[in-house]
């Protein structure tokens, strides 16, 4: 009954507090893709299992039979289903939540400018948030109108932390956060953390430029890799076989042995190797470029979709009959 009667703006603060929770106890769209992803790759795996056992006999290449090759084939499925939903989304997330990043000195600076006018804190952020910034337009916004609702501003800062979990924003918010309980000059302190964030930013700008080159490297090697394979499948080893089967029915087959019977285990150490190196690689080539494991999780959907498409559908079979 007293909720009831509470003044207009408290009942609006009030359930801003309460959406606030939910929206801290719910899982992220990341998260949720994460788990679907997992269980869709469960299932792909369990086929592979029992493909490999001879339970079931599922081929996307005909003419194979049961055995390793479609266990391997629906292993790979269900890697790719793992890694892609939760890679691609995160690294999607990760680029607007650097576009949120860029416009952050920016709005720091106009708020210190706001603030040498003897505007408080959050005074100073609700006329900031009238300007643009980009993508972190929407998010100052959402800040300014917990701020006209009664919240208080280090809550504010700290939910805007939440909805933008970067070091760069962590260490900005606990800066601007203690210069205000501690009072004094705002302005200056978010002047300096400004200049400090651009430049942070640029040396951030910088070393993935550099690290843009190892990148590069690692997908040359990956596909020079790859080449090397299938000059080996299309040339040498077919070459062997013969030469194998050849020997084995002339008169010195008793004295000269060519183990050629072994080249469709090649092949398949060979198809092993790409996914190690398709999945290795790729977590390499994201963590160098930006230090993040869901940026790495990308590229190794791109390496192991390409790698797994060129050994089951490019490169030949090698049958020794």
């Amino acid at each position: 009954m007293a909720s009831v009667n509470a003044p207009a703006s408290v009942r609006k603060l009030r359930s801003t507090e309460l959406a606030l929770e939910a929206e801290k106890t719910a899982l992220s769209r990341e998260t949720i893709l994460l788990f679907v992803g997992l269980a869709v790759a469960a299932v792909f795996w369990v086929i592979a299992g029992l493909n490999y056992l001879g339970t079931l006999n599922l081929q996307l290449r005909a003419g194979e039979g049961s055995g390793a090759n479609p266990a391997l084939d629906f292993f790979v499925i269900g890697m790719l289903c793992f890694m892609a939903p939760y890679g691609f989304a995160m690294s999607a997330k990760l680029r607007r939540i650097a576009k949120i990043e860029e416009r952050l000195p920016d709005f720091l600076r106009d708020v210190a400018e706001a603030g040498r006018f003897g505007m408080t804190l959050p005074d100073a952020i609700i006329v900031a948030s009238t300007g643009r910034y980009g993508l972190l337009t929407d998010e100052i916004k959402k800040m300014a109108s917990q701020l006209e609702w009664g919240v208080p501003v280090n809550t504010a800062l700290s939910l805007f932390e939440e909805r933008v979990p970067t070091p760069l924003v962590q260490r900005v918010v606990s800066i601007v956060a203690r210069a205000n309980e501690a009072g004094g000059n705002v302005a200056d302190v978010l002047s300096m953390v400004a200049h400090d964030t651009r430049e942070t930013q640029l040396s951030a700008a910088s070393r993935q430029i550099s690290m843009l080159t190892y990148v590069t490297v690692i997908y040359i090697a990956f596909f020079v890799f790859l080449v090397t394979i299938y000059i080996m499948a299309a040339v040498f080893l077919p070459q062997m076989i013969t030469a194998g089967q050849g020997v084995s029915s002339s008169s010195f087959g008793s004295a000269v042995t060519l183990a050629y019977g072994f080249v469709p285990v090649l092949f398949l150490a060979f198809m092993v190797a790409v996914i190690v190196h398709a999945v290795g690689d790729g977590i390499m080539a994201g963590v160098l470029y930006n230090g993040r494991f869901a940026e790495g999780l990308q590229h190794a959907t791109i390496m192991l979709a390409i790698g797994w498409l060129m050994m089951r559908f490019v490169v030949p079979i090698l049958n020794v009959g």
